[in-house]
């Protein structure tokens, strides 16, 4: 059943050095997605720590933290039909190697831990990170 939702995406540090959020904004665009929200920002380490927080007691949590706060980041919130899995399947695999051609990570990522981009993985995932960046009168 199709259902419109909104999702957290977040244009990595690596794509904002490399010059891709543009052509990653369009991707996003000709999917179909509304972009809801838009920001660029530098993530601080306790920022970081905060919205990977779940991963906190993973071996990859301080090089993560590390990455993230890096440079700047574009956050977003997008809004289409069953957004989560969309977006998901827009940023292919977490591993850019194993991405299908065509996705944002196939495209512009280069090792599982610079992979270009960010996506809410679940409903309950998606509202908490929406949470993290926007306020409800953001996204209104």
């Amino acid at each position: 059943m199709n259902q419109l939702e909104r999702t957290l995406a977040i244009i990595k540090p690596d794509s904002f050095a490399g010059g891709h959020a543009g052509e990653i904004l369009a991707m996003i665009e000709a999917a179909g997605f509304r972009i809801l929200g838009m920001r660029m920002t530098r993530l601080s380490k306790a920022q970081a720590q905060g919205f990977y927080d779940v991963h906190r007691e993973k071996p990859f949590f301080a090089g993560l933290v590390e990455f993230m706060t890096e440079g700047p980041v574009v956050v977003m919130a997008l809004e289409r039909e069953n957004a989560i899995r969309a977006w998901r399947d827009l940023m292919g695999a977490t591993n850019p190697a194993n991405a299908a051609d065509g996705t944002i990570r196939k495209k512009f990522g280069t090792a599982i831990d610079r992979n270009a981009v960010h996506g809410s993985d679940a409903p309950d995932t998606a509202a908490y990170e929406l949470g993290f960046f926007f306020s409800g009168s953001d996204l209104a």
